[in-house]
């Protein structure tokens, strides 16, 4: 299964940054290959918000959507996301926040296998190269929106 690994340090308040991540509907304006996202139900229970989304994912002809379950635990400011549907056998993905200072430093951890034994050989190859693109979009798209002027 492709897992890979991304840690960063970003100029922003944690609560900027989990924002960020959690406004999953925004993601087509920012992250490569991403061309879709739905909010399908999004609530609160206890020290839990609830998410359950699609992201379509591609390029040109070629796109799958997926169904997500995310959980951010507000205590310890930890997002879970696991899948529910579409192309992938198997998603775990993990978000950790850590403010100092005003920056935050972001560690993401993604684990998954494709429905597709062939492309899940492809992805294995070239998983952490486009995990860094994805990183490098959210950090960006932070420095944009909550950056010094």
């Amino acid at each position: 299964m492709p897992k890979a690994s991304v840690k960063k340090i970003i100029e922003c308040k944690k609560i900027q940054l989990i924002d960020l991540v959690l406004d999953i509907e925004k993601y087509p304006e920012f992250v490569p290959f991403c061309v879709g996202a739905k909010v399908h139900e999004k609530k609160k229970k206890d020290n839990l918000l609830l998410i359950i989304a699609d992201l379509t994912i591609g390029k040109g002809p070629f796109k799958d959507t997926y169904k997500s379950d995310v959980k951010y635990n507000i205590e310890k400011d930890f997002i879970h996301v696991t899948n529910l549907d579409g192309p992938l056998n198997h998603l775990e993905n993990t978000w950790h926040f850590k403010e100092k200072n005003n920056i935050t430093e972001v560690s993401f951890d993604v684990d998954f296998e494709l429905k597709n034994e062939f492309l899940n050989i492809i992805m294995t190859k070239s998983f952490q190269f486009a995990l860094e693109k994805i990183s490098e979009a959210f950090q960006k798209r932070a420095e944009n929106l909550f950056g010094k002027r």
